[in-house]
């Protein structure tokens, strides 16, 4: 009994502290750029940057206070449910090294020179990125996936919580994909520089993610910051998933990428945002968004919806 009790208070305190947590989107440096950067963008009275971004209507609308519940109970579930399921690249690469015969040694316990380092750091970067557009993109065009996808397009509105706002078997498919590409990356990396090899971080976080960080949750914001036509042909900014939150024809589907619009052009889904905002629905466009905002019906509505789409006659996926 006491170990029920010791587990749920520290999950809760974990969650309830994130904002302490490096690798939380929720880590203060990133929920301060934030403002900041929503700050530098904003072109009308302050007063109204307060009542339009902090406002009841945003962060207590229903949708919103559903992202919380989950988020909680989230918190308690993963880690009893996927404490066997999810391993770091290091992990998956002496995994593949031992499948090879390589060495064991994991990649960052050797001094390796700056030129490997720089591409270790730029390479594991692009394997992360590549790894959660290829999965982003399994919750989109697989029929079944996208049942449990559903839960994260039936928002409403766009806050940062909206980010943990996602069934567990999303979560754990998520994870697998960057783990996946990142364990390939280092295990390659391993092969050459006899385990050697690290990629250079900041307070303990990729380098590269941490800067990308800094305006991550701005993605699920009504805070509009868009890169341009230009460079929004490179590089995924805020405007970019706050369309692919968009329920309209023309936004259904694209920009599924993390950081890099490469893979959004290659795969024929970049949809480039201007500089100044459109005008768009958020949601899944078909009067449901309603049935997931409760916690309960997010767990199990998919495995309801998937074992209707394997009826004679079910509904074809979107």
């Amino acid at each position: 009994m006491n170990d029920v009790v010791d587990y749920f208070a520290f999950n809760l305190a974990k969650a309830m502290s994130a904002a302490l947590d490096r690798e939380s989107y929720l880590y203060w440096p990133f929920l301060l750029s934030s403002i900041v950067l929503a700050l530098a963008v904003w072109r009308r009275p302050l007063n109204q940057f307060w009542r339009e971004y902090f406002g009841a209507g945003l962060w207590w609308h229903r949708s919103a206070r559903a992202d919380y519940r989950l988020y909680f109970v989230n918190a308690l579930v993963l880690p009893a449910l996927f404490a066997f399921l999810i391993i770091d690249e290091r992990q998956l690469a002496g995994f593949i090294n031992a499948a090879f015969g390589l060495s064991d040694a994991a990649p960052g316990t050797g001094s390796d020179g700056i030129p490997v380092r720089v591409l270790y750091t730029v390479c594991f970067f692009i394997a992360y990125d590549f790894g959660r557009f290829a999965a982003h993109c399994l919750l989109h065009d697989v029929p079944l996936l996208w049942e449990f996808h559903k839960i994260h397009h039936s928002a409403e509105v766009l806050t940062p919580m909206t980010a943990f706002r996602a069934h567990p078997l999303e979560l754990l498919l998520m994870a697998w994909g960057p783990v996946i590409a990142t364990g390939l990356v280092s295990a390659a990396f391993n092969a050459v520089a006899a385990g050697s090899v690290s990629f250079y971080s900041f307070l303990g976080l990729h380098v590269f993610l941490f800067g990308f960080n800094l305006i991550d949750n701005l993605r699920h914001s009504p805070v509009w910051l868009s890169y341009g036509p230009s460079w929004g042909r490179w590089l995924i900014s805020p405007a970019h998933h706050q369309l692919h939150h968009s329920c309209e024809e023309r936004h259904f589907g694209r920009n599924r990428g993390f950081a890099l619009a490469l893979w959004d052009r290659l795969y024929g889904t970049l949809y480039v945002p201007g500089a100044r905002p459109e005008t768009f629905r958020l949601g899944l466009g078909d009067g449901s968004d309603e049935r997931y905002h409760h916690v309960g019906r997010m767990y199990f509505l998919p495995f309801v919806s998937g074992f209707r789409r394997r009826e004679p006659g079910g509904n074809a996926g979107r």
